[in-house]
């Protein structure tokens, strides 16, 4: 263990115990609050004006060690086109002034101390307009909109302080959305009822430590269901489609499924579900697409996203294409719902070689969708971006630090080490490893000795000494690069000898 895991560890051993010592004493060590109750209200509106209302409603009460005089938010991202946030304070308002700390977050100021054992309301409102025509912000049409699982709704954050505690949700809480009636609705959390009300229809979800991240999606959809098994997979779309292409679709979708199943384990024990709907306005609706990524797996490096994951069962597709493209386009994003989407943030922000593991796993979807030998061919189309001079060296004496290394190198070679990692160890192995990190490690950072750990555990063998030979070295081992290389010339040969 380095020393930064080492120091991160003991602090995280030391901040355990000191939360348990505290919850058990129930003794404030520090200025905070507590969010005693806590409710989000979505209102959809198509006519006369287009538009959704947010209000945010929470009940707190000071359980610090003194007065506060004023409360953070981290402000919503910017995604959507909205009016100024509204706040305020027993109905009172209250002036939200700009941070200067940090241009995400905002001070509301109080008028007078906020006492300790007080208890007060504040209410946050906001409204989204549509944003189309702009690229770079998400929109909605009278008949259909989304909120994903995060950037839509302040969040409030603890106190400045030592030992400050504050801005988590309660246990459990509600949001409510409204819609027109006839609109198909998925909310997260538990939908506890529905009730429908002068041409609008308010669902009730509740929300659990199981969803950090609230969302909804809705809108005038064509329901249909494709897949099988236990895998339910509905997709929403504004017209009607032929049961033809979607049946090729949904076969598709199978393969890709079983594909995520076998490299990283079911999603959950019980029968899942998954959301594929049509976005409501296509121009905006989707992240830019990383160019490197789109040349590991043979795209167009210009080749925008036409899929997006928007919570942990949700995506959103551009269908211009039909349901026959649907699976392959939708396939590299749906990895995001094994890999925990926002649960797990920190693959998302790593050095290599954990930060290819997203892409890898994209790959791994894009080849059960589009089906033959395309895992030999995607291994091959990484190596041709690592110069085979290298790979000598990765076998004899380290003269090059893999950090010295070409950036586009260094990437293609931390892409191929997880298909090492596969051969190396076989596929059962490589499932229950990365299962094993994606479960234990949710809501946490984690390093590549997390990793190494869980492979060791299954394997019984010395894979760190494995790891060091691909990401110490500079190159790739010559028996990887052998072993695809001349897959492709065998290949070559036979074909040539077949043909008239």
């Amino acid at each position: 263990m380095n020393s930064r895991s080492r120091s991160g560890f003991l602090w995280a051993l030391f901040a355990s115990a000191l939360s348990f010592w505290a919850a058990s004493c129930a003794v404030a060590l520090g200025p905070g609050y507590t969010i005693e109750k806590q409710e989000i209200r979505v209102r959809f509106a198509g006519a006369p004006e287009l538009g959704i209302h947010i209000v945010a409603t929470y009940q707190l009460k000071n359980t610090g060690t003194r007065p506060l005089q004023e409360l953070e938010l981290r402000l919503p991202g910017r995604r959507f086109v909205s009016n100024e946030i509204q706040a305020s304070w027993d109905g009172r308002a209250l002036p939200i002034v700009p941070s200067l700390e940090n241009p995400r977050n905002a001070r509301l100021r109080l008028s007078e101390p906020w006492r300790v054992s007080s208890r007060h309301t504040l209410l946050l409102a906001r409204d989204l307009v549509s944003g189309e025509g702009n690229e770079a912000s998400l929109s909605f049409s009278r008949d259909a909109f989304f909120l994903p699982a995060a950037g839509w709704n302040a969040e409030l954050l603890p106190p400045d302080g030592l030992f400050a505690t504050g801005g988590v949700p309660p246990k459990k809480w509600e949001l409510l959305v409204s819609v027109p009636q006839g609109f198909h609705t998925h909310v997260s959390g538990t939908l506890k009822r529905n009730v429908q009300k002068g041409g609008e229809t308010v669902f009730a979800a509740e929300q659990g430590a199981k969803d950090p991240y609230p969302f909804t999606i809705a809108g005038r959809f064509h329901d249909a269901e494709v897949g099988a098994g236990e895998e339910r997979v509905h997709l929403w779309t504004s017209q009607e489609q032929e049961s033809a292409k979607l049946r090729g679709a949904s076969e598709t979708l199978e393969r890709v499924i079983a594909g995520y199943d076998a490299a990283f384990g079911e999603r959950t024990k019980r029968a899942s579900q998954t959301w594929i709907v049509e976005c409501p306005v296509v121009k905006g609706c989707f992240t830019s697409f990383n160019p490197r990524r789109a040349r590991l797996l043979g795209q167009e490096e210009n080749e925008r996203t036409t899929a997006e994951m928007i919570s942990q069962d949700t995506m959103v597709v551009d269908l211009t294409g039909g349901p026959p493209a649907l699976a392959v386009a939708a396939a590299p994003s749906l990895a995001a719902s094994w890999l925990g989407y926002a649960r797990n943030p920190g693959y998302y922000e790593q050095r290599p070689p954990l930060s290819m593991f997203t892409a890898f796993a994209a790959a791994i979807g894009r080849e059960a969708a589009e089906g033959g030998d395309t895992r030999s061919e995607t291994i091959r189309r990484a190596l041709r971006l690592i110069p085979s001079d290298t790979t000598s060296a990765a076998t004899t004496t380290n003269t090059k630090s893999p950090r010295e290394e070409d950036p586009n190198v260094l990437r293609a070679k931390s892409f191929l080490f997880f298909y090492a990692l596969q051969d190396r160890y076989g596929p059962e192995a490589f499932r229950k490893a990365t299962q094993h990190v994606l479960y234990a490690r949710q809501e946490h950072e984690f390093e590549l000795s997390d990793l190494i750990a869980a492979f060791e555990q299954e394997t019984r063998q010395n894979v760190a000494e494995f790891v060091r030979m691909w990401m110490k070295r500079p190159g790739v081992p010559e028996e990887f690069r052998a072993r695809y290389e001349g897959t492709a010339a065998a290949s070559d040969e036979t074909n040539t000898r077949r043909a008239p």
